[in-house]
């Protein structure tokens, strides 16, 4: 079975489910809490509910218009048709130009922690043949993609739940052999309040928390190639809200009770291991070790996955090399990975040749394009929610709450959030540098966007010059 366009419904309702789940939790939950913990303490907790509470709004949206037309595209096909083609080939290549940075910076961490258990192979080794095990699986099929994503994902949910158990467990004192002196709900306001820097603490941790969402998306692409797009759309839309609230809230929660939230261990070791660490749990460190490794592992082969089927759709609406959107016989589009692999491989060399300068460049330019995606979804749903209600009403099974009041609510919070990262001025990856790097980005690539349209509807006008005086010889 195909969708028309060569891709092949290879993904099945068990895979889009994970995928769905898996596509929340980033290895950015693991890795980038603790210095959102070491900033807002305990009202970091605020922070992830401001975030999540902003993803589930923008993702309600892409529901809405993904379930009524689920597409490899996603958003960026959302926006050709609802803004312009300006705006879907522009917000298509920012995002395919994250996912290759993401590639790179996930294939070094995944790297660091496989060179740690065997020195022997070098660092850029690892990360190498990491990236080759994952090109092949992607290329294989989308089915082999939906099979590794799942037990991916599978292992990082059965993580995080079991964290959550046990920690809960430990705080009321009834986790048999824990260590549990340090934890209680007490750490909650015992030490410098609920709040210990401030109320302003809660936005500079929104800064700091929310890249790690990034992701949420995945399953509204892969829905084009499931049995069911449009009740997998719906399902993961509607299941958003428990899965934030439970994957992020709820273990950050734990994390915040199981240890006070200046303990120098949670920025030594990362706020997950130290967590663990306080209990007493033997090889606590090298279990989350593995755990975000297979955090890294999803996050590549997801990477891998959306970039390259950005690619796939930029191509079939000829805003990318036409050999983008052809496909194998197994509807996998080869092209369309192979160039997204090797920019990431690129990046990868950067990273190692030139960490300081062009990686950190690469790194700073696509920061902010999470949020340059999210506004965009916002104002493709303000005009999509009229083109749907006027040409095939019955299509909008998932609907945005209270539009458009709320529409614009979450605009005006991004808009605001993207202003707040202007104020930011601290290190070399601070708020504004990245802010005004990838706009600078953004705006280079919408140039290049009027540029091409403005040649498209040039040779158009020359061909229909040509028609015409074709007629006219004709009818002399």
């Amino acid at each position: 079975m195909t969708d028309g366009s060569g891709l092949q419904a290879g993904l099945k309702n068990r895979h889009l489910s994970m995928i769905a789940i898996g596509g929340v939790i980033g290895a950015g939950l693991f890795v980038g809490s603790s210095s959102g913990i070491a900033t807002a303490g305990p009202g970091i907790l605020l922070s992830y509910a401001l975030v999540g509470t902003l993803v589930v709004l923008v993702m309600r949206m892409l529901g809405e218009m993904s379930a009524a037309n689920p597409t490899s595209g996603s958003f960026s096909a959302h926006a050709d048709r609802a803004l312009g083609r300006w705006a879907g080939f522009s917000i298509g290549w920012l995002y395919w130009f994250f996912w290759v940075v993401v590639l790179a910076v996930e294939a070094t961490a995944g790297a660091k922690i496989l060179e740690g258990w065997i020195p022997a192979v070098p660092q850029w080794g690892w990360a190498l043949l990491v990236m080759v095990v994952l090109t092949a699986t992607n290329l294989v099929s989308v089915g082999s993609y939906g099979e590794f994503e799942f037990w991916f994902a599978g292992i990082k949910v059965v993580a995080i739940g079991a964290f959550i158990v046990v920690g809960a467990l430990a705080i009321f004192g009834v986790l048999p052999g824990a260590h549990t002196d340090k934890a209680g709900i007490g750490n909650l306001t015992d030490h410098g309040g609920f709040l210990p820097n401030g109320p302003g603490a809660i936005l500079t941790g929104v800064l700091l928390v929310v890249f790690s969402f990034m992701g949420s998306e995945i399953a509204t692409l892969a829905a084009g190639e499931s049995e069911d797009p449009q009740r997998a759309v719906t399902k993961s839309t509607n299941s958003i809200i428990w899965r934030i609230g439970v994957f992020y809230l709820g273990s950050i929660l734990v994390v915040v009770c199981l240890l006070p939230w200046n303990d120098p261990s949670i920025k030594e070791q990362g706020s997950y291991v130290a967590a663990l660490d306080s209990l007493g749990i033997a090889h606590a460190g090298q279990i989350m070790n593995f755990i975000v490794l297979t955090s890294v592992l999803s996050c590549l082969n997801s990477g891998l996955y959306t970039a390259s089927r950005m690619a796939f759709s930029l191509g079939g609406r000829g805003d990318a090399p036409k050999a983008f959107a052809r496909t194998t016989s197994r509807g996998v589009p080869m092209a369309a990975i192979i160039a997204s692999v090797v920019f990431g491989f690129v990046a990868v060399f950067f990273n190692y040749a030139f960490p300081d300068t062009v990686f950190l460049f690469l790194v700073n330019s696509s920061g902010a394009v999470a949020l340059f995606v999210w506004l965009v979804i916002c104002a493709s749903q303000l005009r999509m929610r009229r083109i749907i209600e006027r040409e095939s009403p019955e299509k909008l099974v998932v609907r945005m709450w209270l539009y458009p009041y709320l529409t614009w609510a979450t605009i005006a919070l991004i808009v605001f959030v993207l202003g707040y990262m202007l104020t930011d001025t601290e290190g070399e990856s601070s708020g504004r540098t990245t802010v005004l790097l990838s706009l600078l980005v953004a705006l280079a690539v919408v140039a290049v966007s009027v540029v091409k349209e403005r040649m498209r509807g040039g040779r158009r006008a020359a061909v229909t010059e040509t028609d015409t005086d074709a007629d006219t010889v004709s009818v002399g």
